[in-house]
């Protein structure tokens, strides 16, 4: 059976992800899609807005044949570690083909391009310390680093999803025998914009944003609402309309906690807590009036806030250094959250020449491989207030209902 792999998070799953899954499936002739996706939180430090559970399902409706968990300690990270997690559990699952959305580039000029890469690595990282402290943003100092090494080139590295899509297809090439790779092009919305475009591909961003105004507000506009409709596919749409949403205020109360009652010394032991920025935040969390208040206070411009986010999620979830260290050599289990029938009949043919461990279900046994993220979906119950039902005990992988 062919296979083609994604890696997303999908906060919420939407129709330019649906897109991609089908143009992905179309492209490569692919027998099974599988998905990588991120846990409870996300790359930019965010809880995700609904549970793993919730967007599994909301991707095998949608076209996904299998999802497997990015474990929390690399799905809450900067490009590289993102993809070097992701990745890994691609090649585990002996997939021929990765694909990823981008703005702009074709699979040869990301092969080219990471193959460039990797061969002046040490370079780059030269010229890279060399523009670090310019003022800019690490985006814009690492195009400044690549451009002042390498030849010239046609991708850009201010752009998200071109910064993943070269992030993959470095990680790739590391190995003996490197999946081919498809990018499909992004359509619709950018990446960061806020608000509902008249378009049917809307960024996650702008889709979050309304979901929440509209659970605070308790109401929603005829015209909202039929936005929202037209930007998800109508299961997703039913999911998230039913749901108990989560961003990172419903979690300020937790972090402020342990941000109080951790002395300077225990702070510093958090991953990513460097250069006495704990001393920032023991000044400043008792000031705050919110979550967002509090990072405008906090912030700098080596600080930024999608930084920030990610050093308080490490925080919130005790995430150590020392941790950090044995956790990102590499993922140490492939957790199963849910399968269609083509899934599970790829599942049986691989499964006896993977190196790793597949859960399909948590018990005293195993938990050892899935300690941190199984703390991790704890920590999340705690917003959502669904303390009855576990988010990784007793729970059995989603199977898609075929119609």
């Amino acid at each position: 059976m062919k296979s083609c792999g994604i890696i997303a998070e999908y906060n919420p799953f939407h129709k330019g992800h649906q897109y991609q899954i089908e143009e992905a499936k179309k492209k490569t002739s692919a027998d099974v899609m599988i998905v990588v996706m991120s846990g409870n939180f996300l790359q930019r430090g965010e809880p995700a807005i609904v549970d793993k559970w919730k967007r599994a399902e909301m991707a095998l409706a949608s076209g996904a044949d299998i999802v497997i968990e990015l474990p929390v300690a690399f799905s809450v990270q900067p490009a590289d570690y993102f993809a070097k997690g992701g990745v890994a559990l691609l090649q585990e699952m002996r997939c021929d083909v990765l694909s990823f959305g981008t703005e702009s580039g074709t699979a040869e000029e990301f092969q080219q391009f990471a193959a460039d890469w990797l061969k002046n690595e040490e370079q780059i990282e030269a010229a890279f310390q060399q523009f670090k402290n310019n003022g800019g943003t690490y985006s814009e100092q690492m195009q400044q680093a690549a451009e002042s090494v390498l030849s010239k080139h046609s991708l850009d590295l201010q752009l998200p999803n071109t910064i993943l899509g070269l992030a993959y297809a470095k990680e790739n090439s590391r190995y003996r025998h490197p999946m081919l790779l498809e990018p499909i092009q992004r359509l619709g919305a950018g990446y960061h914009e806020k608000q509902l475009q008249k378009t049917s591909f809307q960024s996650a961003t702008a889709i979050r944003k309304q979901l929440l105004e509209q659970q605070i507000s308790g109401q929603i506009s005829n015209v909202d609402k039929q936005a929202l409709k037209a930007a998800v596919p109508a299961k997703v749409f039913n999911i998230l309309v039913d749901s108990q949403l989560v961003d990172w205020n419903a979690f300020w109360p937790f972090l402020k906690y342990q941000l109080i009652v951790q002395s300077e010394e225990q702070l510093r032991q958090t991953y990513q807590m460097n250069e006495g920025i704990e001393y920032r935040l023991k000044e400043f969390v008792t000031q705050a009036e919110n979550f967002e208040h509090f990072v405008e206070l906090v912030k700098t411009k080596r600080y930024t806030w999608v930084r920030l986010q990610r050093l308080f999620t490490y925080v919130l979830l005790q995430f150590t250094k020392d941790i950090a260290d044995e956790a990102l050599d590499g993922p140490k289990a492939i957790r199963v959250l849910g399968f269609s029938a083509a899934g599970q009949q790829y599942l049986s043919q691989i499964k006896k020449s993977v190196s790793i461990p597949i859960i399909s279900r948590l018990h005293q046994k195993n938990k050892d491989l899935w300690e941190i993220d199984i703390q991790a979906g704890k920590i999340y119950q705690l917003a959502t207030g669904e303390v009855t039902k576990e988010q990784d005990f007793h729970r059995l992988p989603l199977r898609k209902v075929e119609a």
